[in-house]
């Protein structure tokens, strides 16, 4: 059965206390508004809003070394890790509702669920 899939978003990891500073600097460097922080199931994020004509930016405060880490979403998402798996990548954790993986060149990213499908790019169709 066919799924379907897209570049969702950019997450720009922060390991720091200070979300807000960090949303600061972020907003400023990329353009974008800083929207209002948000928590979801512990965790802290600000969301930026979209790029123009690009993806959604979040700011996300982490524990782990900070880094730049891309967001897929798929309307199956085991469907879109194995295929991924298929090109070289690894499944590392199922985490709330998303698998983080691993590509072959070592960049962790996400496959979350697809939430709206008739918004945006159309997503890549996949069999």
């Amino acid at each position: 059965m066919a799924h379907r899939s897209r570049l969702m978003g950019i997450v720009i990891d922060c390991e720091t206390g200070d979300l807000d500073a960090a949303a600061t600097f972020w907003g400023k460097a990329l353009g974008l508004p800083q929207g209002t922080p948000y928590t979801d199931e512990g965790a802290r994020y600000v969301d930026m809003g979209h790029v123009p004509g690009g993806p959604h930016v979040e700011v996300q405060q982490v524990t782990h070394p900070s880094r730049v880490h891309l967001d897929i979403e798929a309307d199956d998402q085991d469907a879109e890790a194995a295929r991924l798996e298929a090109l070289g990548a690894k499944r590392i954790a199922w985490v709330r509702r998303w698998w983080v993986m691993e590509a072959p060149t070592g960049q962790r990213f996400c496959i979350v669920k697809m939430k709206s499908p008739d918004v945006g790019p159309p997503p890549n169709v996949w069999k």
